[in-house]
């Protein structure tokens, strides 16, 4: 049986396909991830959420691109992303526990 390649996988043999790897470095890659964020961001400027909503290919590319590099950089620190997700999500439950912030502004 075959094995099912990861979003990772799939991202580093798009990178290595390229010889990328040598410009992925830590400090350029948490770069690349603000800069696509900023670029997300500038579908909104200027606009209601409801009008930039009306670009919805352009938003995906973008949440990818972050998504993309995030990735990248957290491979490169060897990181398992569903376990820093989830040590995360256990610290905000701690910060933010439902019953003092459950709808709160």
């Amino acid at each position: 049986m075959e094995e099912k390649q990861t979003s990772m996988d799939r991202i580093n043999q798009f990178r290595d396909d390229r010889n990328w790897r040598q410009f992925h470095n830590e400090k350029d890659l948490a770069l690349s991830i603000s800069i696509e964020a900023a670029e997300l961001l500038e579908i909104f400027q200027w606009k209601t959420a409801e009008e930039a909503l009306e670009d919805f290919e352009h938003l995906k590319e973008e949440i990818a691109d972050v998504l993309i590099y995030s990735y990248m950089l957290a491979d490169n620190l060897k990181l398992d992303i569903d376990e820093i997700i989830q040590e995360k999500l256990v610290k905000n439950n701690v910060k933010y526990p439902v019953d003092q912030s459950r709808g709160m502004k």
